[in-house]
């Protein structure tokens, strides 16, 4: 032995070895990074996963949703003749749906159908049942209801000359009574009036209704009830009743003359075949007059068929009326024609006020060509008497020119005969037998262009230039022309003071012109509700139109 003690370690009690163990792996960073990639690993599933089950759930829910919403809205219509809650379980059934359908529910009535649909599915998650989420409902519902409300419809139909051609006339008025029928067919409860605008160079009112407005003077023509609308009547909604609306002249302001030395026999209205006068601007037709809120198909249609094409064309002044007779500060009217037997006494309150939830007003804006440049008789030549004569005995006119004459001619000389020593003419006094007229009397037999030249351009005028002068200022005395361009910017702000005020404006432009076709269409609520026809498509344009009144509305 050298002296020294040997010792064997002692082993450490499991405690304080647990301790340091511990110690030691709190230090020890090895695989640290391997532990928090598993983390984000799991992390990043799980996110993926809920995504896909979202997806999933959309995608149930978009078919439920589309395929509920095209069952009510087909189940709704009133021309449906199946049974609406099995209409709405084949769309489910085509769909593969029908298990997910939960409850129809249908309500209908003398004038609506309405159909109340509920579907539902529970999805079984994939990844979201592993936050506690084993499964997603997918609900859906759906209502469809199609009801004839109140409706107030102003059909402003174009009955111009130029409907003659391609058989419009024929083609606009079967469409239009389809139109009638389609639209009247399911109104059980009369809640849908229909007016009749027909519109020409004017539109003729009729008797009864002129007698609602202020128009004067008179024309003294039958059947001839056009007013010349002023200016201002474009610019606001209302039309008044007592603004003074001169009588449109039932005078031939169109035609040209024979202009020579010599003279020619009074030329007067351009007639046509028939005898009807066509260079009027109210062509005296009593079945072309407006036809003020009714639901009597029976007559409305025949009132179609009796129309007669014939004049120009203002646009203006169809839409002017229309929306007049849309209008609720006309209700007073109303109330008074219905008093007098002329409108349906179920129609008393309309036409209803713009902001009535329950009513729709609509104008059906028609045409098939452009503006025309609109003449009127000036109020001065209206009424009244003139200073011009007439002899029937001599079937002659001639006119007292108090100033202007030519030099030479005397007071006591100073009615002009332009038939008189073989046609030159003469000054001379007055004739037995000539008797005064009133201008409307002229109008009735000599055009405003023979007058103006026989009797005042070969009276006054003393050479072809002075001649030509008389005659232009004769003629610019007797009328005045509303360019096309004004008329134009009068039925925009018309069409705009409509839309503004909700109302439904559908155009139809039917083989016009790229101008009447631009108005139309601008004047239209959207370009959805204008329509381009030609020949029989006008039928189908009339039946859209008819369709869409009675539109089917999601409601929920």
């Amino acid at each position: 032995m050298d002296g020294r003690i040997e010792t064997t370690p002692k082993a450490l009690p499991a405690a304080p070895r647990l301790r340091q163990a511990a110690r030691h792996f709190a230090r020890n960073e090895d695989g640290s990074l391997i532990v928090f990639g598993m983390v984000l690993f799991v992390l990043m599933i799980m996110i993926g996963g809920i995504a896909v089950d979202v997806m999933r759930y959309e995608q149930r829910r978009v078919a439920l949703q589309q395929t509920i919403d095209r069952s009510v809205l087909a189940a709704a219509a009133l021309n449906q003749s199946l049974d609406p809650e099995a209409v709405v379980n084949d769309y489910f059934d085509k769909a593969d749906l029908l298990p997910h359908l939960k409850s129809v529910v249908v309500r209908e009535g003398l004038n609506f159908r309405n159909v109340e649909a509920a579907a539902g599915s529970d999805l079984r998650t994939f990844f979201m049942h592993m936050v506690g989420i084993p499964e997603l409902a997918v609900d859906t519902l759906s209502q469809a209801e199609q009801r004839i409300g109140n409706v107030e419809i102003a059909l402003v139909l174009d009955i111009s000359g130029s409907m003659n051609s391609n058989n419009r006339a024929t083609n606009m008025k079967a469409a239009a009574k389809d139109f009638i029928d389609t639209v009247l067919g399911n109104d059980v409860e009369g809640r849908i009036s229909i007016s009749i605008v027909p519109y020409n160079g004017q539109v003729n009112l009729g008797p009864v209704l002129r007698a609602k407005f202020n128009a004067t003077p008179t024309n003294g023509a039958a059947n001839v009830d056009c007013v010349d609308l002023p200016a201002s009547v474009y610019t606001t909604l209302t039309l008044s009743r007592t603004l003074q609306l001169p009588m449109t002249a039932h005078a031939d302001t169109f035609s040209t003359t024979t202009q020579g030395t010599s003279y020619t026999a009074i030329q007067g209205h351009t007639v046509d075949a028939s005898g009807t006068r066509t260079n009027v601007w109210c062509p005296p037709e009593a079945t072309n007059i407006v036809r003020v809120m009714s639901n009597n198909r029976t007559q409305l249609k025949a009132q179609i068929d009796a129309l007669k094409v014939v004049g120009a064309t203002s646009i203006n002044a169809g839409m002017r009326w229309g929306l007049m007779l849309l209008d609720p500060a006309m209700r007073p009217m109303i109330n008074e024609l219905i008093a007098s037997g002329h409108v349906n006494p179920g129609f008393g309150g309309r036409p209803f006020d713009w902001t009535d939830d329950e009513a729709m007003k609509v104008i059906v804006l028609m045409t098939d060509g452009e503006h025309f440049a609109e003449e009127r008789v000036n109020l001065a030549y209206k009424s009244g008497d003139s200073p011009i004569y007439y002899s029937s005995a001599d079937n002659a006119f001639a006119i007292e020119h108090t100033t202007g004459r030519p030099s030479g001619v005397s007071n006591n000389n100073r009615f002009w005969y332009p038939a008189r020593s073989s046609g030159s003419g003469e000054w001379t006094s007055l004739r037995t037998g000539y008797v005064k007229q009133t201008w409307p009397q002229v109008w009735a037999r000599a055009r405003l262009s023979w007058v103006a030249w026989q009797l005042y351009a070969r009276a006054l005028g003393t050479s072809s230039s002075t001649r030509t002068n008389q005659y232009n200022t004769a003629m610019n005395n007797f009328r005045t022309l509303t360019p096309i361009g004004t008329m134009d910017t009068q039925l925009d702000t018309m069409c705009n003071l409509a839309k503004n005020r909700g109302v439904l404006i559908y155009g139809i432009a039917f083989e016009a012109p790229s101008n009447g076709k631009k108005v139309i269409e601008k004047c239209a609520s959207t370009i959805a509700h204008y329509y381009d026809a030609t020949g029989l498509e006008i039928r189908s344009a009339f039946r859209s139109i008819a369709a869409n009144i009675s539109q089917l509305r999601l409601t929920q």
